[in-house]
């Protein structure tokens, strides 16, 4: 298999000129090796290349002459931070693993919505596979870039959260809240909406989402269509985004109705992503929540009285205003307020009692 000098594409297994074409402007090196061949000149086994292959998420390709110079180094580089003795090989895994998963997901958004949209032809006559390549030539630097700076301004985050953990156990196993909202009446939709439409739909909510945990403080850990993950380090961040996401979703007269369930506790972390008994609470809560509210579990309301977020009981603010009123003192605010529910069991994880966040309204 040969890629002439000009890009034109010369492929004895019948592969589309166009297609070869732009990954040789992509990954800007010419298919060279077998996987046998690029795994003996990066000094790696063929079982160690296979499984770092995999991980990135790319199939198995027997031995065609399918891979560049770029592999080569990848697997060499992946392979020296082993012996370096910097990760352990299972390390080295995940690393290709989390990054393979992420990226695959962002190329697959940026050709299915973004790209395609670039390359309508501006002209009548003009065909896409026309308009493509050049389109590709202009945007891979800007978009190289762009990712660059963003995973360096996310990893900078990540590392500043990482140094500030109170031990190396907790760098780990962290305590945080961790947040699920959910759409109500999902499953009714998809029966009722177009497929465009409801993609329209899953598309601002993700986004509304999205925008309103970053610029609160918290962290997006995933979308699910019609649910979304987020944690966040202070119970107080956390509860200021379930009510946002409330409040904005009532009025938008396009969205459905939105439960949000949040607990707090030990939370494992793995790849970006978040376990355990409070991230199944949280998952619990959500499900058993009413329409366009929020119920939080124990340990989340004793976190928001303890930081003075919001007071342990209606009686106890009106003490503590009556008492700051007699001392001639400014009297406590609170943000929030806690009713608790009922208890009741919830599979796999017993009994719980429930609390309803709310925003306080505050005295005039």
């Amino acid at each position: 298999m040969t890629v002439d000098d000009t890009g034109s594409g010369a492929d004895a297994d019948g592969e589309d000129p166009l297609a070869l074409r732009l990954e040789h402007l992509i990954l800007g090196a010419e298919r060279r090796y077998t996987p046998f061949q690029a795994a003996r000149s990066a000094g790696v086994s063929v079982e160690l290349a296979t499984r770092f292959w995999r991980a990135m998420g790319f199939a198995d390709i027997g031995q065609a002459k399918a891979l560049t110079e770029a592999d080569v180094l990848a697997l060499r580089r992946l392979s020296g931070l082993v012996e370096a003795g910097l990760l352990s090989e299972a390390m080295a895994v995940q690393v290709a693993r989390s990054t393979g998963q992420t990226t695959a997901r962002l190329a697959e958004w940026q050709i299915d919505s973004f790209l395609e949209g670039l390359t309508e032809p501006p002209e009548p006559g003009m065909t896409r596979t026309e308009v493509t390549y050049p389109i590709v030539e202009l945007l891979l630097p800007e978009l190289e870039e762009f990712l660059v700076y963003v995973w360096r301004r996310q990893l900078a985050a990540s590392a500043g959260r990482v140094v500030q953990a109170a031990d190396d156990e907790e760098m780990v196993d962290r305590r945080l809240a961790v947040g699920f909202a959910d759409l109500v009446g999902f499953t009714r939709l998809t029966r009722r909406m177009e497929e465009e439409e409801l993609g329209e739909l899953v598309e601002a909510f993700e986004t509304t989402a999205a925008d309103l945990v970053a610029a609160h403080g918290g962290r997006l850990i995933k979308t699910l269509g019609d649910e979304v993950l987020y944690a966040a380090d202070d119970a107080g961040v956390a509860a200021e985004i379930a009510l946002r996401l409330i409040e904005t979703m009532a009025n938008d007269e396009t969205m459905p109705e939105l439960r949000v369930g949040i607990a707090f506790g030990t939370v494992t972390t793995r790849m970006g992503d978040v376990f355990g008994t409070t991230v199944n609470l949280a998952s619990r809560l959500t499900s058993i929540a009413p329409r366009d509210a929020v119920l939080v579990d124990t340990a989340f309301a004793e976190e928001l009285i303890r930081s003075g977020e919001a007071p342990a009981s209606e009686a106890e603010a009106a003490e503590a205003a009556a008492a700051a009123e007699k001392e001639g003192e400014e009297a406590p605010t609170y943000r929030f307020a806690l009713q608790p529910m009922w208890q009741r069991p919830v599979r796999g994880l017993g009994v719980v009692e429930p609390w309803l966040l709310t925003r306080r309204a505050q005295e005039p």
